[in-house]
């Protein structure tokens, strides 16, 4: 006799969550969740620029304060595996409220840290707790929202990609130069209790699912966040220990790669996985994953190249240029919900719209390709308006698309599978592109000065016809002084900052390219979330 019930040992599948309304308390309590979700954005961004500030008041080196960062972005990028499987056991609500509380806490402690050891010790803690911070925020989206609501939800989301890093700048700045420094860490403090309370007040409370310990994915989790953790550090540490050169950094990449190759084969065949894998057979899913990533990398020419320009050639500080920042971000509170709006219409197909936002950016990074010593801030507000409508038209469509093949039940699976993309795709970004521009100055340096010292004579003349500017040689090709030889030098440092910054604009127009390609072999046409309900 054949028996219906569930095999001996295993728990049966859960009951889908009972559907809530859609009111005003439940659109608070999802509130509660993006501003948690903002901060944590925050706190990780405005340290990272406010670093060398931190490490002053500290009086700790380069090196070492690295390791803040680094710290705190490997915790926080394995948290984001596993916080949807927490928050469907603990449920929502208690899970996200407890996170938040632990982020504050932290943040209110750290800047009394006795030494270095201790300080980093909170920061991995403090990553964990902000790490499981944004997966929520998707959660949430794809359980509550209605179908006509469900990409005003999803624009949300985006801000934490769009928003939150380009007003970090000016966060950053008006902390360390009118404030003090521990309001770097001190920030996030009001707006996260505000959040505590919302989420208490608007999320509904399910009840606590301690039965799923008993196919508690325990092989994955060790092996995911070590692995995560790992690869993270390697990225964020790479380039300042020179890479493979240091035994370090081979440990801890090939640790990495034996751990996540564990980890894949053991989702692929647990029963309650974190990563459910054959969810990516699904094109459009596959295709979100691979997109947001690259464009984790492309999104670095609106926020990184100018800050970075600014910084090392004008040699000014964030409060100076944190305008350019915000003036992509402040317009994503107007521009992501206009995007979501337009995406609702039936007969736009959301492809063409990526493939405008992408062509936005390349254009932007063509432009900036033209980038000389002479630029000043004003230069660079016409880039900035492009990738200012560019950005939320290329990573709308992405969580469209992705989220259309995703059923209600998946979507804990699809939150930790894209915040680990989209935080992994941002360190991943940081630490190519620090790469690259290394590379690249070192080159440019290598050519100008070969071309000087076969031309040795020009550092013997005025380098213009009035003599504005001293040559540093005589003629039998002694130093006039080491002042001279040390504005030359400068002024060659300068050259390759730029020349290095301008080929980074070009390289980032081959990844807009590739997005773009990417989008038209892989993406399937989706209709918006309304329609397809009417339909059925």
């Amino acid at each position: 006799m054949l028996m219906n019930g569930p095999a001996p040992g295993v728990s049966p599948p859960p009951a889908p969550p009972v559907a809530q309304p859609f009111t005003l308390r439940l659109i608070i309590g999802m509130v509660g969740v993006l501003i948690a979700s903002l901060c944590s954005g925050l706190n990780d961004r405005v340290t990272d620029i406010a670093l060398a500030d931190v490490r002053g008041a500290l009086s700790i080196s380069s090196d070492q304060g690295s390791w803040l960062i680094g710290s705190y972005q490997a915790a926080e990028v394995a948290a984001m595996l596993i916080a949807p499987w927490l928050a469907m056991t603990f449920s929502i609500r208690r899970f996200a409220m407890a996170t938040t509380a632990g982020f504050v806490l932290i943040a209110v402690i750290i800047p009394f840290a006795p030494n270095l050891p201790i300080f980093i010790a909170l920061r991995v803690i403090q990553g964990a707790f902000g790490g499981a911070l944004p997966p929520l925020l998707m959660t949430v989206a794809l359980r509550f929202l209605p179908p006509h609501f469900k990409l005003y939800g999803l624009s949300a989301y985006a801000l934490t990609a769009t928003f939150g890093p380009n007003v970090a700048t000016s966060l950053a700045a008006l902390w360390t130069d009118a404030v003090g420094w521990q309001f770097v860490f001190w920030q996030i403090i009001p707006p996260c209790v505000l959040g505590i309370f919302m989420i208490g007040y608007g999320l509904p409370q399910d009840p606590l699912r301690l039965e799923r310990f008993k196919q508690m994915d325990a092989v994955g989790m060790l092996t995911g966040c070590s692995g995560l953790a790992l690869l993270v550090l390697t990225l964020q540490q790479g380039e300042r220990l020179d890479w493979f050169n240091s035994p370090l950094i081979t440990l801890m990449f090939f640790s990495a790669v034996v751990l996540l190759t564990l980890f894949v084969a053991n989702e692929w065949y647990h029963p309650l996985p974190l990563f459910k894998l054959q969810m990516l057979r699904r094109h459009n899913l596959s295709h979100g994953l691979l997109t947001l990533f690259g464009l984790m990398l492309l999104f670095m020419s609106g926020s990184a190249i100018p800050s970075g320009y600014m910084a090392q050639v004008e040699g000014f500080r964030a409060v100076q240029f944190g305008p350019l920042a915000l003036s992509v971000g402040l317009p994503q509170l107007l521009l992501a919900p206009l995007v979501a709006a337009v995406l609702n219409m039936r007969w736009i197909d959301s492809r063409w719209i990526l493939a405008a936002g992408l062509t936005l950016l390349a254009v932007s990074c063509y432009w900036g390709s033209h980038l000389t010593s002479d630029w000043s801030r004003d230069n660079f507000y016409l880039i900035q308006a492009m990738q200012a409508f560019g950005q939320p038209m290329a990573v709308m469509p992405i969580l469209m698309g992705a989220t259309s093949v995703v059923q209600p039940m998946e979507g804990p699976f699809a939150s930790a599978m894209f915040n680990v993309t989209r935080g992994m795709g941002s360190i991943f970004a940081g630490a190519m592109m620090e790469t690259f521009l290394s590379h690249r100055q070192q080159q440019h340096s290598n050519i100008l000065l070969n071309h000087v010292g076969s031309n040795s004579y020009l550092l013997s003349q005025p380098y213009d016809g009035a003599g504005g500017h001293l040559a540093p040689l005589n003629q039998d090709g002694s130093a006039i002084s080491p002042e001279l030889m040390q504005q030359f030098a400068g002024q060659v440092r300068q050259q390759t900052q730029v020349l290095a910054l301008s080929d980074t604009y070009l390289a980032f127009i081959v990844v807009a390219a590739m997005l773009g390609l990417l989008t038209f072999v892989v993406a399937k046409r989706t209709y918006p979330p309304q329609s397809v309900m009417k339909q059925t």
